[in-house]
């Protein structure tokens, strides 16, 4: 009782009056007229809020749903002068719906607990005081006040402390994440150790928080094609029954009659018609698409549910139930198979500058960029780059930059930036991604920079091989060198090295039209700089889109940490919600149109009926709730 809600209480205390009711009347020796009204009183409490909805739904133009189908044949049941059963029946299908409601309920809780990562409050100092407010109140450029044990309300930079933050709600990893003054921290993160002190960057409304729990809310929005054809097939299949149990009452019994004019007085009795409208009672009853309609959508709801408890947000179930038939898995290099965090490994000058000047170039030339590259050579730059030498700055997509340094021109970038400035450049045969510098229109030299895989990049391409993934490819703007290097350690199938943007997509749609019919490509990228070819793969996949705004819209699954493993769990979690919504449609039919065939041939009772009715439902709805258990996969 504890457990549930106040509506499955008053439906609870509503089945045990009808229970004791049926009982009491049992009891007594009413017979006609008079246990009609006695069996009215138990209907009555049992049933009036299905006979209400039924009747509303037809005024409203919804004829033909289970509430119609109920009513219909507890009435008719009544109107046989079977007025034990009718009570019966509507009772155990309420009993059913009780039992339904709070499978559906303690699913949407278990989810609703998973994705309970919003914070009530934030704590602000005033006058020397920590007073907590609303987080929506909290103003971007705010410090904010974390104690250990409390979760972070909103997005920012960490401005004093230190501390170890648990990320599992976000990330479905229990190891936690060091930070210290200066990192970026996001909202729904449990702080553990140390007191911190954090800058908001982010209004409430924006927070990693909010973006998360407005795509799991929304999910349900984007259906399926087994939840469309679920929807299609109710909207035929019900009113088709009411006409199978129409002709099941009239035809055998009107030819009857009229084959044998000596069942004539028998009919006009009610002996021959009555059967037949008792075995389309039980057609009705039968003929209930609620196990099919609630179950389908509901292990689809559990199956994001589930993901989202391995740090997977999956923005429909259209896309989980693509994500089953991926045969193509196409990857960006950079941040997503490798580290993203570049270092310089060697500086070869050229016409006599030193290596210290050919850095402090080329960190001031990328001062205002914060893609990888420019971050490491800035790191590397010994010197802390003055931004009033800095000027006119240009970046070319897929090149570089160019800009001013000291009034002297400076061009950043590869090889082919080279040629578009027509300056000769030196090859280099280390490893890496080779940066070159141009200073006044000549060769200064050039920069290495190494990008190692992530520690699971290796383990992620077997897995989703084994998975049944049919070629990996990896697409990168970096060299052919480095590409190669990194697809051989890591058992990429195909790459293609050297891409502008454009030619990611072009790519992306030579390797959509070599697909099979059934079979759905991915492209998992960083969700920034691969926007569009996130949009135009099949499904879109952000890796590492922790506080990332343009990972979260781009994709349509978002991995909330960065590794690429979590791809084969997630297909793993498709699959099993697959086989589940499978399992649920065959069983559901498989039932009632066994049920079906014995009730039209008067072998099936009202008891059979029910069972072909809530229980089915019950049980299917029981095993959908096992797309919310994903401990194997994690």
């Amino acid at each position: 009782m504890r457990n549930l809600s106040k509506k499955q209480k008053k439906m609870l205390w509503r089945i045990l009056l009808a229970a004791a009711l049926l009982i009491a009347i049992k009891l007594l020796p009413a017979e006609g007229w008079m246990a009609a009204l006695c069996y009215l009183v138990p209907y009555a409490v049992i049933g009036w809020d299905v006979l209400w909805r039924a009747v509303r739904n037809i005024v409203h133009g919804q004829v033909f749903d289970e509430n119609f189908l109920m009513a219909l044949a507890t009435v008719g049941a009544f109107g046989t002068g079977e007025y034990a059963e009718a009570v019966f029946v509507m009772l155990f299908y309420q009993v059913g719906e009780l039992f339904q409601d709070y499978a559906v309920g303690k699913s949407r809780q278990s989810i609703a607990a998973l994705m309970d990562i919003r914070p009530d409050y934030a704590n602000i100092e005033q006058d020397g005081e920590l007073v907590q407010v609303d987080p929506e109140e909290v103003a971007v450029g705010t410090v904010i006040v974390v104690k250990p044990g409390e979760r972070i309300p909103l997005d920012g930079r960490v401005v004093a402390g230190s501390s170890a933050l648990d990320t599992a709600a976000l990330t479905g990893e229990s190891v936690p994440r060091d930070v210290l003054p200066g990192d970026a921290v996001i909202s729904g993160c449990v702080n553990q150790t140390g007191l911190l002190r954090i800058q908001v960057t982010k209004p409430c409304s924006e927070s990693t928080v909010s973006k998360i729990l407005d795509l799991v809310e929304n999910a349900s929005e984007k259906k399926s094609a087994s939840e469309h054809f679920i929807t299609r097939f109710a909207r035929y299949y019900t009113p088709c029954v009411v006409l199978a149990a129409a002709l099941l009452f009239a035809v055998p019994s009107v030819l009857l009659a009229l084959l044998n004019p000596a069942s004539l007085p028998s009919f006009l009795a009610g002996t021959v018609w009555s059967n037949w409208l008792h075995r389309a009672l039980i057609f009705l009853v039968i003929s209930c698409p609620c196990a099919l309609v609630i179950s389908v959508p509901l292990s689809f709801f559990g199956g994001i549910g589930g993901a989202s408890k391995c740090g997977i947000l999956v923005k429909g179930s259209n896309f989980l139930e693509a994500l089953a038939q991926t045969e193509t898995v196409v990857f960006d290099k950079t941040g997503t198979l490798t580290r993203g965090t570049f270092s310089v490994t060697a500086v070869h000058p050229e016409s006599g500058y030193t290596q210290e000047q050919l850095l402090e170039y080329a960190a001031l030339a990328e001062h205002y960029s914060n893609h990888p590259i420019s971050l490491s050579l800035k790191a590397a730059c010994r010197t802390d780059p003055d931004a009033s030498r800095l000027s006119d700055v240009e970046e070319i997509a897929g090149h570089g930059i160019q800009a001013k340094v000291d009034g002297h021109p400076v061009a950043v970038g590869n090889s082919r930036l080279m040629e578009r400035q027509k300056v000769s450049w030196l090859p280099c045969e280390l490893p890496g991604t080779i940066v070159h510098v141009t200073i006044d229109g000549f060769y200064a030299g050039h920069i290495v920079i190494s990008d190692l895989p992530k520690d699971d990049a290796k383990a992620a391409i077997a897995d989703l091989k084994a998975s049944g993934v049919k070629k990996t490819v990896m697409l990168t703007g970096d060299a052919e060198a480095v590409a190669k290097t990194v697809a051989a350690e890591l058992g990429v199938d195909e790459f293609h090295a050297e891409l502008l943007p454009a030619d990611k997509v072009a790519w992306t749609e030579t390797l959509l039209a070599a697909r099979s019919a059934r079979g759905k490509l991915a492209f998992v990228g960083d969700g920034i700089n691969d926007a569009p070819v996130l949009t135009r793969a099949d499904i879109g996949i952000a890796m590492g889109a922790m506080g990332s705004d343009a990972a979260i819209e781009a994709a349509d699954i978002v991995l909330m940490d960065d590794k690429p493993s979590k791809i084969a769990t997630a297909m793993r979690v498709s699959r099993k919600t697959l086989r589940i919504v499978k399992q649920n449609i065959w069983f559901a039919l498989g039932v009632k149109a066994a049920v079906l065939v014995l009730g039209a041939f008067g072998a099936a009772t009202m008891w059979e009926a029910v069972f072909a009715d809530v229980g089915v439902a019950f049980l299917a709805i029981l095993n959908a709730t096992r797309c919310l258990h994903v401990e194997e996969f994690r």
